[in-house]
């Protein structure tokens, strides 16, 4: 399968002007300039013209609790499952699930399911084996032999640190944890992250480190998310990132969870970057499908909102129209910076033998028009009619 996009104002994420994009099968061929010539005589080649729309790498997105999550407060709590119909159309083409707070009526066979359903539908859709809690749940008995012999598992997550609803792991766990994922990515050609969901108790991110210093894992092994939950965490995650370590934030929010203090992802960009954190260290994810709870002070629950992958995209325009990030410094923080802390080296550019995702954005405005993933159109705006702008309903 041939298909030739022409006319694209290509941010890989760096920009490149107007461009043309040849794509075999799943895979970008060639990028060709406004003066190379263009293969429209080939046989079976589809040509279509992108009227020279900006194009960006598909966004990877790091955390999505596509079985459904919640049930903190009873059953009736429990949010539903990602969609495909959602899932096409949120700029998304890479997704990595995780189980959360219930790894008891939610299981990693379950997860796996969901993840071969959205591969079917045209994604890249990986997976954590693990939960919350200590001792991880796996399907085969072990994380290791979960990560290298089931080839959506690519490390283990999310586990818990400084939340009441965690295991509370000790550092000698969390440190045996981390280097079983380690040894079994190494032996499977995967990353073997361990991802880590970080909640607001005092203790924030000091675990990681204390494991860092006691053991010869690096801090890079552990990817932390929720870090603009708090004041007070963003300013630990900052100082986690200069030190050699990842962080990542995430785009849902309550507006509870605002009036709470925290801080929104695109302004956690906005603000790290100003503070001279290498880039490569951040990225951001969409938590879409958890439970996004509120309790009191005493840990009481109050309610709850479902998070929403299209939050990613969201946040991406944000950081660049409310914020004045460039585009090119912005579209990494939800594409190559993620693929590359997850070990995806096909993902999150756009370039010459990179698989062929991308999001088409329309002429004006910060709005999808088209979304690609391996070389297949999987989403496309509906466009009003010469007669559809004329009748109303």
């Amino acid at each position: 399968m041939l298909t030739l996009l022409k006319n694209a104002t290509l941010f890989a994420p760096e920009p490149m002007g107007l461009r043309h994009l040849l794509v075999a099968d799943t895979r970008i061929a060639a990028i060709l300039g406004p003066e190379d010539p263009l293969p429209t005589a080939w046989p079976g080649l589809a040509t279509v013209d992108l009227g020279g729309r900006r194009v960006l790498p598909g966004l990877v997105d790091p955390l999505v609790h596509m079985t459904g999550g919640g049930g903190e407060g009873g059953f009736g709590t429990r949010t539903p499952e990602l969609t495909l119909a959602d899932a096409v159309g949120s700029g998304v083409t890479t997704l990595v699930g995780a189980l959360g707070t219930d790894a008891l009526t939610r299981t990693p066979a379950s997860l796996l399911g969901k993840a071969r359903e959205l591969v079917a539908g045209g994604l890249t859709c990986l997976a954590y084996t693990g939960s919350y809690q200590l001792p991880a749940v796996t399907l085969t008995g072990s994380i290791g032999s979960d990560i290298v012999h089931i080839a959506e598992f690519i490390g283990v997550g999310e586990i818990a640190i400084s939340d009441h609803r965690g295991s509370q792991p000790t550092v000698q766990e969390l440190a045996r944890l981390a280097s079983e994922a380690r040894t079994a990515g190494m032996i499977a050609g995967k990353s073997g992250i361990v991802f880590i969901h970080t909640g607001d108790a005092p203790g924030g991110l000091e675990i990681l480190r204390e494991v860092a210093r006691t053991t010869a894992l690096p801090l890079a092994q552990f990817l932390p998310t929720h870090i603009n939950r708090t004041a007070q965490l963003f300013e630990d995650g900052l100082r986690f990132a200069r030190e050699g370590g990842r962080i990542d934030v995430t785009t849902s929010t309550t507006p509870e969870l605002l009036a709470a203090g925290e801080v929104p992802a695109s302004e956690a960009m906005a603000r790290a970057l100003h503070a001279r954190v290498d880039p490569t260290r951040l990225s951001m994810s969409s938590d879409a499908n958890a439970s996004l709870p509120h309790f009191d002070k005493d840990g009481r629950f109050l309610g709850l909102a479902p998070g929403r992958l299209a939050s990613l995209f969201e946040a991406l325009g944000e950081c660049v129209n409310d914020h004045g990030i460039a585009l090119e410094r912005a579209v990494p923080l939800a594409s190559t910076h993620a693929a590359d802390a997850l070990g995806l080296a096909a993902k999150g550019r756009l370039a010459v033998g990179q698989d062929a995702d991308l999001v088409v954005l329309t002429e004006t405005g910060w709005a999808i028009d088209q979304v690609w993933s391996l070389g297949r159109q999987i989403h496309r705006r509906p466009h009003e009619t010469a007669g559809d702008s004329h009748h109303g309903h």
